[in-house]
């Protein structure tokens, strides 16, 4: 709330090299919009690949670590859970695939909020849908001591901030008073000094934040994941949103540091998406050379081969071997391992 109390003094200061990064992201955004037609195949692969990975980075940003393996089948269905860490990643599968099922987006409301929460939760008895009811500081344990990094208000206040916030938020979109994606990086940042439920904050706000991209006709949150984008950059994460919080209170604090970091994580999305398009365009005839550029232009630094077969889901499992053997041989890969359990890394 404290972001949307006076706009010319929030906005009125963005930094001149936001313009640039902001006019990529739009431009990406038309072009998106012409590959959904020309392309609906090749985005049907890229939108399951970023839902596992939306998944599995969203949750490990808050140490809700599984096996690889073990991940993937909780991705894919519903086994049965060992432990309480995979009912949080279940339940963020189920958060994310309700969001991106949408048809509409409605305005957003507690109403809303509080049923992506209780989604993240469904499979842990009775933890979510609340707002919080005792106090949530947020605490750091880096170097073995604990330190309140940022104190969120009371819990007494908590639904009328929030209230506030939706109100001034949606007034400053239908205003038009800055680009849109900055005005979502201010309502994340104050959502997350808010702090309004007692777990699971950061993975609700990570929610809302593709809600609203979607919302806003920035689709590239279904073709790459922003998780993972944030996830290999947490301690830059962490660090922007410290410096944004620093006088919220009071509403002295910038909103910059941690806007500008999330304009880059976007218009790094986009760069993405559109070289993977572009990878697929120059390769689309021959399945190894496909197969060969993702491994060494696409796929993450350590990878298995069931990302791969992920990825590519139109070309068999014997092509993938034979392209991995081959860039073994060459030396561009390693392997850890052997078999399905096989990891391999970029040389």
């Amino acid at each position: 709330m404290r972001s949307f109390v006076d706009l010319d003094q929030t906005f009125g200061s963005q930094p001149r090299e936001l313009g640039a990064a902001l006019a990529r992201i739009d431009m990406g955004k038309g072009q998106e919009r012409l590959f959904q037609d020309q392309r609906p195949e090749l985005l049907q692969q890229l939108s399951e690949h970023a839902r596992v990975a939306s998944i599995t980075a969203s949750n490990a940003i808050e140490n809700v670590v599984l096996d690889e393996e073990r991940a993937e089948r909780i991705a894919e269905g519903s086994p049965r859970f060992r432990n309480r860490n995979e009912k949080e990643f279940a339940g963020y599968r189920d958060a994310i695939d309700w969001l991106v099922r949408l048809e509409s987006y409605e305005p957003l409301s507690i109403r809303l909020i509080l049923h992506l929460h209780r989604l993240i939760f469904s499979h842990v008895d009775g933890r979510g849908g609340h707002l919080k009811s005792e106090e949530n500081l947020i605490v750091s344990y880096e170097g073995g001591r604990r330190e309140i990094v940022f104190t969120p208000p009371d819990e007494s206040e908590t639904p009328q901030l929030l209230s506030e916030l939706l109100i001034r938020y949606a007034e400053a979109k239908q205003e038009g008073r800055t680009h849109p994606i900055v005005l979502i990086g201010a309502l994340i940042l104050d959502f997350l000094a808010i702090h309004p439920v007692a777990d699971g904050n950061g993975r609700l706000a990570r929610l809302l934040t593709s809600y609203e991209l979607l919302s806003g006709g920035y689709g590239v949150a279904r073709y790459v994941s922003v998780e993972q984008r944030i996830y290999e950059s947490k301690n830059a994460y962490y660090a922007s949103l410290y410096e944004s919080q620093q006088g919220w209170h009071a509403s002295e604090h910038s909103i910059w540091p941690w806007t500008s970091y999330f304009v880059r994580i976007l218009d790094g999305a986009y760069e993405d998406f559109e070289q993977r398009v572009a990878a697929a365009d120059r390769t689309s005839g021959n399945k190894q050379e496909r197969v060969r550029d993702y491994i060494l232009t696409q796929a993450p630094s350590e990878f298995r081969t069931r990302d791969v077969q992920r990825a590519l889901g139109d070309i068999s499992s014997a092509t993938i071997r034979l392209v991995l053997n081959e860039l073994r041989d060459g030396r561009k890969i390693r392997s850890e391992g052997s078999g399905s359990g096989a990891r391999w890394h970029r040389t």
